[in-house]
Parts: C-alpha cells; structure tokens; sequence
C-alpha cells in the first residue's frame, strides 16, 4: 500500500511541474542562438527602435502562395525576423503573410495594383509546373503601416530572372537591416536635406530623373548654385557634386572646403576627362582630354586624387557594334565593351556590403595620398583583369573588331571609389587673406583651418554612375540600366541605385542602424561531385541502416523474451 501511495504521489508531484513549466513558458521566451554568425539574434539598436514604437505596426509581407524554392526559404527567413522583432515588443507589432493576389479589404482591387503604384517592381519568374511552365509574377516585398504612414522594404533587390543561392542569401543577411531603417524612419519622418550642386555645369536634364526618385522617399533634395550663394548652409546634410564640366573658381572651392571642415558631408561624382558615349554616335571615335576642373589640389589635401586616365576592364557590360552586312543593313551583335566596366563589391564597408555590380562609363582611377588624420576607404575598384589608358586617348568604336588582348588587362583592384573619414585640414590654412576671412564673418561664417569634428567624404571618378540613360520611347530608364540593352536578353539593372542609397544612408543615418549591414550569414553550400560520388552510401545510411537495425533490435528482443519464458 505504502508503495502506492509514493508511486501516485509521485505522478501528481510530475504533474504538478509540468504544469508549473507550462505556466512560466506562457509568460517567460527565450532563446539560445548557438549559429556562429549569430542568425536568431539582433542588435541593441534594433531592439531600441522596436521598443520606441508608440503605436501598433501592421507588417505585411507578399511571400505567400506557391513560391519558387529561393522565395520559400526568404519567407522562412523573414517569418523568424519578425518574430525576434514580436518578442521584443509583442503588443506593438502585428505581421502576416499575404498573396499579392488578394484582395485588399473592402475594395476589389488587388494588393499587387497597389503595390505597383507605390513603386514596387515586380519579378517575372518561369516556374516549373505540371501542365509546362508558366510565368509568375513575384512582389519580394514587405508593406509597413505606422501612423497612418506607409513604407515599402525590398527584401529582395535583384531583377535577374536567374537568383542565385548567394543573392538570396544577401537578402537574408539584409533583413535586420532594411527593418530597423524602415522602422527608424517612420518614427523619426523628419527627412535629411540634400543640396545638389549646381553652378558649375553639373547635370540636371532628364538623366537625373531616378535620382531625383530615388531620394524622395527618404530625403529632401534641392539644387543649390555655390557661385551664388554666399556660403553653403549646415543644415543640408549632404552636398552631391555630379559630373560638374566647368572649372571651379578659388571661392567656390573655398565654399566646399569650409562647409566640410564645418561638419558637412560630400559625395563627388566628377569624370574628370571629357568622353561621352553621344560623341561615338556621330563619328566612331572620340578623343578624351583633361577637363581642367581646377579641383585636384582640393581632393588633393583632403587624401585622394583622381588621375586624367581611363579605367579598360574585362568585367565590363555590352554595347551593339556593327559586325558585317551593308550600309544600309547593318549587321549589329552585343560584344563587351571595355570602357563600360562593372565594379564587384569587396565586402569591406557598409556602405558596399552585399552590394551587386555597379556599372561605371569611362571610369578613372584614383590614387589615394598621405593626409594626416584621415583614414581611407576603398569602396569600389576594378576587377583582376583590367588595365589603365593614359591620356590624350583616342576611344574608337573599331577597337571591339578584334577580340582585346587579355595579356594587357593584368592590373588588378584599381580603386575608383574612396571614403575619407577623419579630421581634414583646410586647402587653404595659412594661404587665404585676412581680408576674406573678416569677409566671410561679416556673413556669419568663421574661417577654421582643421575640422571641428570627424567629418566625411566619398570621391567616385565617373560622373555617369548615378545617372539614367533617356529612352526615346521609354523615357528616362532606371539607374544602372544600358540603353542599349535595354529591352534585350542583356538588359540588367545594375546596383547603382543600391550604391548612392548606401553612401547616402551612411552619411546621415545613426551608425548604429548602418552597423546592421555588417551581418554575414555564411552559405554552406554542398560539394555537388562529392554529393554524386558519395549518393548510394549516403542513401544506404539514411534508409537502408535505420531499417537493418530496427530489424536487429527487433530480433534480439524477441529471443531475449523466448529465454526469459522458457525459463
């Protein structure tokens, strides 16, 4: 009886605890993130944002339905993203996964239709199905609503109808990120001014249509002439120098010089040869000379100079050239065209991680040079098979007749894109007139000569590669996209847009929310031939082996049962 009593008393005693663990798991979640790259969990910044949020978040995330694989496995991914993002404020953030398909409430007109109007572009997939193919059209897209305010996060940035296991495992590693920047922006909506520079011939036809779309969602842009304004105001954020054409005078130099070392921010896209592609549309060649810019000793001072040469690669985009037929009719055939180079990322900065190819137009290189206190960056540089064309050089459109010759393309990571961070020194300290200085205090600026703070500048040598190309039948074309290929089974959206977003997010965003970009996630990838090689061992030990030792085990009891009775 005794022996009962403990035996029930235990069993109650069990129930008890498994009530009681039942009872703290409701109300206690944890989790123990044993991945070397730490994939389940996000930063303090993250954490911070999600926490500051006063008011509940609607996520909904268009990855639902019958999805290719890469799609599924991004779908996974986000799911447990959002629910790290629940737990850490679980009564502030609702999400769900819906079809673009759908119908949005009390209306009959699809979330796709919407989405494609807030400037969503779609993904047009071949899927394998059991009727054929078909095609299908994938939004990669997450649609947030805070406040009354919409934002929408590309979690998948590509245009390629070929994804790459490596591309979708960007997209993962850029989740946390592209989260916590969208959430930090509708918290704080207040937009950071951008000034484009004008004045000194810079750009601003139609080929700056996309970038005048790229940066309205997230910034204020307006066009400032630094030839007449007296001084440049520290309330813009950034000035943007794009492929200016005319020579800059010492007051506009000195201009930029004090509004850098006063804390401002500069990006410079400046092609400091005169070649354009238009010139090779009325004669097949063109010579390219020095444009006399009169801002080399500027950069000069502040670390990196950009060279009067052209940058040749092999890694390079196409361009259409007359092979054969008549005058009349021309036979045309796409070759690479090596003035038309594609830039890889290095993975080296925030500002180019998990960054695609970024496509460059007669390209120079840069050097960077001693300047104290000032670390340098490369963001972009060539690939290992390119090589440098001093000037006066003559581009000809005959050059791609005969295949180049890959023993001249033996030079390797020449840079064309530098960040310089640091404490600069004024081009002008001990050079500039008292009678400018009492000048520029009468209009309530103070000449320094060292910078008060850290401050920042990014130098590209290609004026071209944050502008569109103009269809006639289009219109302005997307940033990174050939004219000449567009429409064509060569057409290809370069990364960069991706680029100028990441440069100017890193000069003005919180560094802490740039630092989500540094997350990897590795790509284990299985050995394909040792994978063939190894498949019917591989195959008998998953299968064959659990079945034999069931069998075993099976047989051994069984005799040990028959010894036992008949004993």
């Amino acid at each position: 009886m005794q022996k009962i009593i403990k035996h029930k008393l235990g069993w109650i005693l069990l129930l008890i605890l498994f009530l009681i663990v039942n009872v703290l798991a409701a109300f206690i979640h944890t989790r123990f993130d044993l991945t070397k790259e730490q994939r389940y969990t996000i930063s303090k910044s993250t954490k911070n944002i999600v926490q500051q949020l006063d008011d509940k978040v609607e996520i909904l995330v268009f990855l639902n339905g019958d999805l290719p694989t890469g799609f599924k496995k991004l779908a996974s991914a986000t799911d447990d993203f959002l629910q790290l993002l629940k737990e850490n404020n679980s009564s502030k953030i609702q999400y769900k996964f819906i079809s673009p398909n759908e119908e949005m409430n009390d209306s009959n007109k699809q979330y796709q239709d919407t989405l494609i109007g807030m400037g969503a572009t779609p993904i047009n997939l071949t899927i394998q199905i059991k009727q054929g193919q078909q095609n299908k059209l994938i939004f990669p897209y997450a649609w947030i609503k805070y406040k009354g305010k919409n934002k929408l996060i590309a979690l998948y940035k590509g245009g390629n109808r070929f994804i790459t296991p490596a591309e979708m495992n960007s997209a993962e590693a850029m989740l946390e990120y592209n989260f916590a920047k969208t959430l930090n922006a509708l918290i704080n909506p207040q937009k950071p001014l951008l000034a484009y520079a004008t004045g000194n011939g810079e750009i601003t036809d139609a080929r700056t249509y996309d970038l005048l779309q790229t940066v309205k969602n997230d910034y204020s842009l307006f066009t400032l002439d630094i030839n007449k304004q007296p001084f440049i105001p520290d309330t813009f954020k950034v000035l943007l120098l794009v492929k200016p054409k005319f020579k800059f005078t010492e007051e506009e130099k000195l201009k930029i010089d004090q509004y850098l070392l006063h804390g401002g921010k500069i990006i410079c896209f400046i092609d400091n040869l005169h070649a354009e592609q238009d010139s090779l549309q009325i004669k097949p060649e063109l010579i390219a000379y020095d444009r006399n810019l009169n801002i080399t000793d500027l950069l000069f001072k502040y670390g990196a100079r950009i060279n009067t040469d052209l940058l040749l690669d092999l890694q390079c985009d196409f361009m259409p050239f007359a092979v054969g037929g008549t005058a009349e009719n021309p036979q045309f055939e796409f070759l690479h065209w090596n003035y038309y180079p594609l830039f890889e990322s290095k993975n080296n900065h925030p500002i180019n991680k998990n960054l695609g190819l970024v496509a460059g137009r007669f390209v120079n290189s840069i050097d960077t040079v001693k300047a104290n206190g000032i670390s340098k960056t490369i963001l972009l540089s060539s690939s290992a098979n390119s090589r440098i064309l001093s000037t006066p050089a003559l581009i000809s459109l005959n050059e791609n007749r005969n295949t180049p010759e890959d023993v001249l393309f033996k030079q390797q990571n020449i840079p064309i894109a530098v960040l310089l961070e640091g404490k600069f020194t004024s081009l002008y300290k001990n050079r500039i007139a008292q009678t400018t200085i009492d000048s520029l205090r009468l209009q309530g600026i103070s000449f320094i000569d060292k910078s008060i703070k850290d401050g920042k500048l990014i130098v590209v040598a290609d004026g071209d590669m944050v502008l569109n190309d103009v269809s006639q039948k289009q219109g302005p074309l997307p940033m990174g996209m050939n004219l000449f290929t567009s429409g064509t089974q060569y057409e290809y959206q370069f990364a960069n847009r991706d680029f100028l977003l990441n440069c100017l997010e890193y000069l003005t965003n919180k560094e802490a929310i740039i630092e989500t970009r540094n997350k990897d996630i590795v790509l284990r990838l299985l050995n394909t031939q040792q994978v063939e090689e190894d498949k019917t061992m591989w195959q008998l030990f998953n299968i064959a082996l659990p079945i034999a030792i069931t069998i075993i085990c099976g047989v051994v009891y069984q005799q040990i049962r028959k010894k036992r009775n008949t004993a």
